[in-house]
């Protein structure tokens, strides 16, 4: 049984830019290809067992039923000998040239037949993130005109988002017809948007509705008839609304929220946005992810731009380990959380869309490895509260076992009847927390 996962990542973001002409692949500029031998053993230098990793999806799907899975045997094969869980990223912001991008309709279901591909292939991995950060993608792709189909409407947008969250679904269930008792860890990104001043107040709500939109179709949850109208206008139809509403895996997920300083957002009066900084918090805004879908909540992606100071990104995991203790110990149930990303990554600030080859310090290690303050203040933090978290905390406890306590019988058909009643567990513990309203820290103490 797990109680909490403390986790990095391995940034794999990969979109094209400049019109589909030019590949952003994080993995070659953060130096993964090179070094990723070294980089599991700074993994294990942690203390952390849990890694968000995934495969170069354009490199290893060639085409239908065509795959190169060389890179993946050789780094897959590591991660299970150092015992290290992965949480497989199976679709980081980008597709293979060969299928185009985001708005090609034949997608939803050609990555699910990749998805069953890679769980028959590697059948040990129990935890995945099919599609990552759903919203974000569709957002950057279709509306804002960044990434891939670079689109800047909200036909755009929609078309996008459906065919993400479909891909997502589809690739869920072909996951579970290999892997029974697979546990998804649908990381999204979880924001706010904050009215300016009061003529900005009814885009400010439609925005913290569409922010929904994702979850809401992944999860089977009913929007309201302002978005079914949005979405109706904009190109999905009743057939594929109906689809999200009947073809759900909610009982298999996990919540993974997403959250960066730049998560929270300020509207104008003409409704265009900036960043407003941190207002509420990740406290604030997961419990109203929580309060909508009862879920397990893992918080699966910060970091912080080490500053001048040296000490700026440290405060910053201090700040959200405090938020994580937060809501713990009023109830939610928070099952793990994560520093993104491992290294340095390279031109997220311009959010990929310019390739100059600059490096953000936002990592644990810099790119020549090396440890930065605030790798070595997780490190400390996953040795303090490691041994304490699973006694002293309100937590829902899921069983995800690591590569090592795995046998033959739990891997693909054969382990069928195993991994059937271990999914019933995970249901019954996942059906508890949504039928139960949040513990306030009165009621647990008895008061």
């Amino acid at each position: 049984m797990i109680y909490f996962m403390f986790a990095t990542g391995i940034e794999n973001s990969y979109p094209t830019i400049q019109n589909g002409q030019h590949r952003v692949d994080e993995l070659e500029k953060c130096g993964h290809y090179a070094h990723w031998k070294k980089d599991f053993e700074l993994v294990q230098d942690l203390g952390v067992r849990y890694l968000r990793y995934g495969p170069p999806l354009h490199k290893v799907w060639l085409g239908r039923d065509r795959y190169d899975w060389s890179f993946v045997d050789q780094t897959y094969a590591d991660l299970r000998a150092r015992d290290i869980v992965p949480i497989t990223d199976l679709c980081h912001f980008g597709v293979p040239d060969w299928l185009g991008n985001f708005q090609n309709p034949e997608f939803p279901e050609l990555f699910a037949e990749y998805a069953r591909a890679f769980a028959r292939r590697y059948p040990w991995v129990q935890l995945y993130t099919p599609v990552n950060e759903m919203y974000v993608c569709a957002l950057f792709s279709g509306k804002y005109g960044w990434w891939n189909e670079q689109l800047t409407t909200d036909r755009g947008f929609v078309t996008a988002l459906k065919h993400l969250v479909k891909a997502n679904v589809l690739a869920m269930h072909a996951i579970l017809e290999v892997r029974p008792d697979a546990i998804f860890v649908q990381s999204e990104s979880s924001e706010y948007f904050h009215a300016e001043n009061p003529v900005a107040i009814a885009q400010a709500e439609f925005m913290n509705e569409v922010r929904f939109l994702s979850l809401d179709l992944n999860y089977g949850h009913r929007v309201s008839s302002e978005m079914y109208e949005y979405l109706l206008d904009n190109g999905m139809t009743r057939d594929e609304y109906h689809f999200f509403l009947n073809h759900h895996l909610k009982q298999h997920c996990i919540m993974g929220n997403d959250y960066y300083v730049t998560n929270e957002h300020l509207v104008s009066q003409d409704g265009s946005t900036r960043a407003s900084g941190e207002i509420y918090g990740y406290s604030v805004i997961t419990r109203q992810y929580f309060s909508r879908y009862r879920l397990p909540v893992m918080h699966t992606e910060t970091n912080f731009s080490q500053g001048p100071g040296g000490e700026e990104a440290v405060t910053w995991l201090r700040k959200e380990w405090a938020n994580v203790l937060r809501i713990r110990n009023d109830g939610v149930p928070v099952v793990g959380f994560t520093w993104y990303s491992l290294t340095d990554q390279v031109d997220w600030d311009t959010a990929l869309r310019e390739d100059n080859g600059r490096v953000n310090p936002l990592g644990l290690y810099d790119l020549n490895r090396n440890i930065r303050p605030v790798g070595s203040a997780y490190r400390q933090l996953i040795a303090e509260w490691k041994e304490v978290l699973p006694t002293q905390s309100v937590v829902l406890s899921l069983p995800i076992s690591p590569p090592s306590e795995q046998g033959p019988s739990e891997q693909g058909q054969s382990g069928v009847v195993q991994a059937a009643a271990a999914m019933q567990r995970v249901g019954d513990a996942l059906n508890t927390v949504q039928a139960s309203p949040p513990v306030t820290l009165a009621e647990r103490d008895g008061a």
